[in-house]
């Protein structure tokens, strides 16, 4: 991965995106490795991790990851979920964080010099595109070797770079291969929406 010592870097980390891409490759992210390769490579600012959180329920599966990212360097940005039923009956919890993400990113773009989005959602090109205007160069790190891609095309294009998951795979996955399945480890089951990404799926641990 390239060195940029002298740049202010920033991490805007989707986490149920990212997550999805690490585990659509067969490997789990090991975040104090992640915040170390970044760490080595700038001058890391600030690393900001976004995830929606189902508050009413007495344990979030996601919540001892949460709880353990918020202490160990990165800066949590965390909303409810909301709850809904579809017109087939089915219970669907939305949580989506593009605007909250989006927002960080304008605001904090003049004090930085890089910003690293791991997400390949598409409707990120148009905020790609305002940050590099005000002179910050953007990194968006995804996967194209996942069946199908994880990157939207446009973002990929509209980025001055790109890293693919799998190239830096031996630098942050967590030791010890991919937990088990979701229908072993106690998730919930129910059917969750964020962009098309289900939210059990993401880790329940560091």
């Amino acid at each position: 991965m390239p060195n940029y010592h002298n740049e202010r870097t920033a991490l805007f980390i989707d986490g149920s995106n990212l997550y999805a891409a690490a585990r659509a490759l067969g490997f789990d992210i090991d975040y104090k490795r992640l915040l170390k390769v970044f760490k080595k490579n700038g001058q890391l600012v600030r690393a900001l991790y976004y995830t929606a959180l189902m508050e009413e329920q007495e344990y979030s599966p996601i919540r001892p990851l949460v709880d353990w990212l918020d202490y160990n360097g990165y800066t949590m940005v965390t909303k409810p979920t909301k709850e809904f039923t579809d017109a087939a009956g089915r219970r669907k919890i939305k949580g989506n964080m593009d605007i909250e993400l989006a927002i960080d990113v304008m605001e904090m773009s003049p004090h930085l010099d890089h910003i690293v989005i791991f997400s390949g959602d598409g409707d990120f090109r148009r905020l790609v595109e305002a940050v590099q205007r005000k002179g910050v160069r953007v990194t968006v790190v995804s996967t194209i070797q996942s069946q199908p891609p994880m990157i939207a095309d446009e973002l990929r294009r509209q980025a001055d770079a790109f890293i693919e998951l799998a190239d830096i795979r031996d630098e942050i996955q967590r030791a010890g291969g991919p937990r088990k399945s979701d229908q072993d480890d106690g998730l919930p089951q129910d059917d969750y929406e964020d962009d098309g990404i289900d939210f059990e799926d993401e880790p329940n641990h560091a």
